[in-house]
């Protein structure tokens, strides 16, 4: 019997977000205007301007028909964002985030270079052939690399055509569907959320935080230790309770048929090896170049860039072979990228209409009200919330570290707390929010219901929240920085 289709549907992330802009346009005429003065100060040996806390005076609102039309700005007054603006919000949002889309779109095809050589599928059968009976070796190694590889890497959207690979794994263990799925997904969200130098979410946080990048690394790495046991111990428990009987399963059922096709045949060689060593060596001076030469988003591309040269070189694919690969990944990453720009849109109508720092303003007189160590947890709560609306790591910096940045000035709070709640936060709710286009694409992959995977997921995001606010009180305490 067919379960009953629901009504709802959650519209795509591009009219969420367009919905969001437009709230937060509307916003603008009835949520007082204000300002905090600004400073110009040497940070890390660079001039960075900074809220001064304790100068914030409200605005005077300016409201006309053609400011409701086509803006009517008046010096010394806020102009609430009228139509012309609000329509033009998200193409200025995509402009002002134009290094950090391109950078995601260069990523995305690098990955796609690397997906045609057949070098991540060749390595997973590599561990398919030498751990593939034990099944707790398997899944520890497995959930280890992909959990580097979204925390250092940022990798999500590359993982999603690995599915029906875990899937065929899970299969031969003599697990389930979700144990397949699960394999990936809490894997990537666990490093997603323990970044350490995630170019899509730490390092776009901090910059915005001007706060060194990759900064701040020793607590985030033990963070990312602890975090990925527990991911690991979880799904270990699932499966083993599973497989002492099948009738556990979240999926209700003993099995699953898949068609394995050949996935599970290719073959690793010795230019396999010699590409994850040119690819690892690259990123390991990309991470230096950041620290010792300032690299930024253009800088990082291009590094990714040479990627996907050289494995396109060494493994002797075709030029327009490589290229079409090259396209095929950055097609891939369309709404990835472009959804920094629409998010980015809602921060620009939000300073227009000079109500950001209003925003600021209230927070902090409510969470003044309440001990540093209250306050951190309810960044955490905020993070994960807003997640809801803007499931994007860099568009969601790019919205909220604006605000978070001075708001922990004002509390007595580091910056790179507030960074560390931010990639918590937009890291683990990543797994169970229905506006995430990797977690639905992954289950329309897998054949697994929504409703079926909360049942699975939500004790683990639980568990890993509570682990993210333990730390946030560490952090308070020792003044992470």
């Amino acid at each position: 019997m067919s379960e009953p289709r629901s009504r709802f549907k959650v519209p795509h992330v591009f009219v969420l977000l367009t919905i969001v802009v437009f709230v937060c346009s509307l916003f603008t005429w009835v949520v007082p205007s204000g300002q905090y003065d600004r400073e110009t100060k040497l940070v890390e040996g660079k001039e960075r301007t900074l809220l001064v806390p304790g100068t914030f005076e409200h605005v005077e609102k300016h409201i006309s028909i053609r400011g409701a039309l086509l803006g009517d700005p008046v010096e010394g007054k806020a102009t609430p964002v009228g139509a012309q603006s609000f329509l033009s919000a998200i193409p200025r949002g995509l402009e002002a985030a134009a290094d950090i889309i391109f950078f995601i779109f260069i990523i995305g095809g690098t990955f796609g270079i690397l997906q045609r050589t057949g070098v991540i599928t060749a390595a997973i059968g590599r561990l398919l052939n030498k751990l593939g009976d034990r099944g707790p070796a398997l899944t520890i190694v497995l959930m280890v690399v992909m959990a580097i590889g979204g925390s250092t890497l940022g990798m999500g959207e590359e993982f999603i055509p690995l599915i029906p690979v875990f899937l065929i794994v899970s299969k031969r263990l003599g697990y389930d569907r979700i144990y397949g799925m699960a394999l990936v997904l809490i894997a990537a969200e666990v490093g997603f959320a323990a970044s350490t130098t995630n170019p899509f979410t730490v390092n776009v946080a901090q910059g915005i935080a001007e706060l060194p990048l990759n900064s701040g690394l020793t607590l985030r790495i033990i963070f990312l230790v602890l975090a990925i046991i527990v991911g690991i111990v979880y799904l270990l428990r699932y499966g083993a309770r599973i497989k002492a009987d099948p009738s556990k399963s979240y999926m209700g059922e003993a099995g699953f048929d898949i068609d394995e096709g050949p996935t599970d045949n290719v073959a690793y060689g010795a230019h396999h090896t010699a590409i994850l060593l040119a690819c690892t060596g690259i990123f390991a001076f990309i991470i230096f170049a950041v620290q010792q030469y300032g690299w930024w988003m253009a800088d990082m591309a291009g590094g990714f860039f040479l990627m996907g040269i050289v494995a396109f070189l060494i493994a002797r694919l075709p030029l327009a072979e490589a290229t079409t690969a090259f396209i095929k990944g950055m097609e891939e990453m369309v709404v990835a990228a472009l959804v920094v720009g629409f998010a980015r849109g809602i921060s620009i109508v939000l300073a227009e209409g000079q109500i950001m720092d209003t925003i600021v303003h209230g927070a902090a007189s409510v969470l003044g009200q309440v001990p540093r160590y209250v306050a951190v947890i309810g960044m955490l709560g905020f993070e994960s919330t807003l997640n809801l609306l803007i499931p994007s790591g860099s568009g969601q910096a790019a919205v909220t570290m604006p605000l978070m940045a001075p708001l922990s000035d004002i509390l007595g709070i580091t910056r790179q707390t507030a960074v560390f709640a931010f990639t918590c936060g937009d890291g683990f709710s990543n797994s169970v929010i229905p506006t995430s286009g990797i977690l639905m694409a992954m289950l329309s992959l897998a054949k697994i219901p929504y409703t079926q995977w909360l049942r699975f997921m939500l004790p683990l995001f639980a568990m890993l929240m509570s682990l993210a606010a333990i730390f946030l009180v560490i952090a308070v305490a020792i003044g992470y920085h």
